[in-house]
């Protein structure tokens, strides 16, 4: 069982606020989820103890600081060992156009998500990764829109 099955209603709405506003007022907070100030403080103080918020951050509009091209790029290792793995998402992790990166199941080792400016960017962002070695197939798809893009996971 998940630490989130231990949320009342309270805590769940002071997290569904703070992730689409992490900059609001204590008091619009308090005000938000319909208690007082003293209860909603010492809340959020206990799920930031407890590991539930980890950090506030600004969310910054990818389009306008690295490129308007999302591309989801599958990649195949040779061999799935420790050294290979570490050494592929070492290399991948230091990339500025990778925003994420999964170890997957299924047919391929690797989805990366990743943001360019155009084609040509790519291209670059493809070299730098075929050249990694124990790469042995890439595949990549490129989002035509984002429909749904949520700040956080919170199960009801």
């Amino acid at each position: 069982m998940n630490q989130a099955s231990n949320l009342d209603q309270f805590d769940r709405k002071i997290l569904r606020v703070l992730a689409e506003d992490g900059r609001i007022t204590w008091r619009d907070l308090a005000d938000a989820i319909g208690l007082s100030l003293t209860p909603t403080l010492r809340r959020v103080r206990m799920l930031e103890e407890s590991g539930m918020i980890t950090g506030y951050h600004a969310r910054l509009d990818e389009e306008r600081l690295a490129g308007s091209m999302v591309v989801f790029i599958s990649v195949t290792l040779e061999r799935q060992v420790c050294e290979v793995l570490d050494k592929f998402e070492d290399h991948v992790a230091k990339l500025p156009e990778v925003m994420s990166g999964f170890l997957m199941t299924g047919g391929s080792d690797y989805l990366l998500r990743a943001v360019v400016r155009n084609l040509e960017h790519y291209r670059k962002l493809l070299d730098a990764l075929t050249v990694i070695e124990g790469v042995a197939h890439i595949q990549s798809s490129f989002a035509l829109k984002v429909f749904v893009n949520k700040p956080s996971a919170l199960m009801d």
